[in-house]
């Protein structure tokens, strides 16, 4: 059953999951957030009703989870980004929710990935410079539940972010 620009068919695929015009409605929201409904409804041409339904629909469903201002880190000075490798002594579950409830408590800690090889986690970690970084690696992020050790690689520029 094809997708009609309006009504039940155009609100979901026929298996549930995204169809064509959800897909690239998401696509111009992750580049533009604060896109008016009735210039996103034109851009994946719906009229502005549905565009909404949709809207509605990808947030409740969590497609969408927030929307955010994209910083400039050089303007308020958090320039300096280092990537910290952490080793565990333990991996169990217990330690590994330990040690993830204590980086959401660093707010600069900007990413924490685990990783699947020589070390368990990767740390992305915003500051103003080196000395606050040391101070977030020393006193921070060293004392986190279960950490055996750090090794950090500091970026020398960004070619592709995001943002903060």
């Amino acid at each position: 059953m094809p997708a009609s620009k309006g009504g039940i068919a155009a609100n979901m695929a026929p298996d549930g999951q995204l169809d064509a015009i959800d897909r690239k409605m998401l696509q111009i929201l992750a580049r533009d957030g604060r896109i008016a409904v009735t210039d996103l409804a034109e851009k994946v041409g719906l009229s502005k009703s549905p565009a909404q339904v949709r809207l509605k629909r990808l947030r409740e469903a969590g497609y969408i989870r927030g929307f955010r201002a994209v910083l400039d880190a050089r303007k308020l000075g958090l320039d300096h980004v280092a990537f910290a490798e952490v080793r565990l002594t333990d991996t169990s579950e217990a330690a590994l929710a330990a040690f993830n409830a204590g980086v959401m408590q660093v707010p600069e800690i900007e990413e924490c990935h685990m990783i699947a090889g020589a070390f368990d986690y990767l740390l992305k970690v915003r500051t103003r410079d080196i000395r606050a970084y040391r101070r977030v690696l020393g006193e921070t992020i060293s004392s986190l539940p279960h950490v055996a050790g750090t090794s950090t690689h500091v970026s020398m520029e960004a070619v592709k972010d995001s943002g903060l």
